[in-house]
């Protein structure tokens, strides 16, 4: 089975895509249902998991025809992210990078150990995408070499090597994130909202020139339209726990507050 975010990005295609915060697999089956998503993120960086779960997690999307992508903490990226790219996940997305040295020691971790990679990640027995016992090596080792990484750019420093990290081969997709960044920046968001924008702008289109994927968090189709015409193709859209806070504040609260008039 072949990595469909890879040939999705190899295409130059688009692709939405919802964050996941639960390790359920019924709630990727109900997302999936809906036929909406390209890949399904599952946001490991905020939510608690085992290594069960992430192979569930996976395996699920791919019953549906779907790509997936797990967001992992700094402190233990490379066993996190290993872990998962041996469970099936197609892609990785790596939090609080701030220097291209910390970039490229990212992705030689999760490059197979090949003469033509010269990576760091051996040959453990997984099922990888779609199950795969006992695969030659050199199939693991394309296999591998498949992976989407990509990097959220949410620290000050991270914007003052931009150049630089776009440049980095390996680096596929980017992602501005403003709460890390303004907080890097000793700034609340809200303060700071044509700066925030300014900043974003100008990642997207530093990874344009460099050939490079930028990807933006939208909550609508009017947020969506403004990226496109900055030649955005990629749009994260919500996610769940969004969802649920939009319920729970929205209609529930306005039931609670009749319920209580009532007295």
């Amino acid at each position: 089975m072949l990595n469909g975010l890879r040939e999705k990005l190899n295409q130059n295609k688009t692709t939405v895509n919802t964050r996941i915060w639960s390790t359920w697999p019924t709630i990727v089956e109900a997302a999936a249902s809906t036929g909406n998503f390209d890949y399904f993120e599952f946001l490991a960086e905020y939510a608690p998991f085992t290594l069960n779960d992430l192979e569930n997690f996976a395996r699920t999307c791919e019953l549906y025809g779907v790509g997936s992508m797990i967001k992992v903490d700094f402190q233990n990226r490379f066993y996190v992210a290993q872990k998962a790219a041996a469970c099936g996940f197609q892609a990785v997305l790596f939090t609080d990078h701030e220097t291209p040295e910390q970039v490229r020691e990212s992705i030689e971790k999760l490059s197979p150990k090949t003469p033509e990679d010269a990576g760091r990640f051996g040959y453990p027995n997984g099922r990888w995408i779609g199950y795969h016992p006992e695969l030659k090596q050199m199939d693991y080792a394309a296999m591998n070499r498949s992976l989407v990484k990509a990097f959220m750019i949410e620290k000050k420093e991270a914007m003052d090597h931009i150049e630089e990290i776009c440049s980095i081969p390996g680096v596929d997709m980017v992602q501005f994130g403003p709460s890390d960044y303004c907080m890097s920046r000793g700034w609340n968001c809200a303060d700071h909202k044509k700066e925030i924008q300014s900043e974003q702008e100008k990642m997207i289109q530093t990874a344009l020139a460099h050939g490079v994927h930028p990807r933006v968090e939208i909550g609508s189709l009017e947020e969506a339209e403004r990226y496109k015409k900055l030649g955005v193709k990629h749009f994260c859209i919500l996610d769940q726990m969004d969802i649920l806070m939009a319920a729970w504040t929205g209609t529930c609260g306005d039931v609670k507050k009749m319920a209580e008039a009532i007295g």
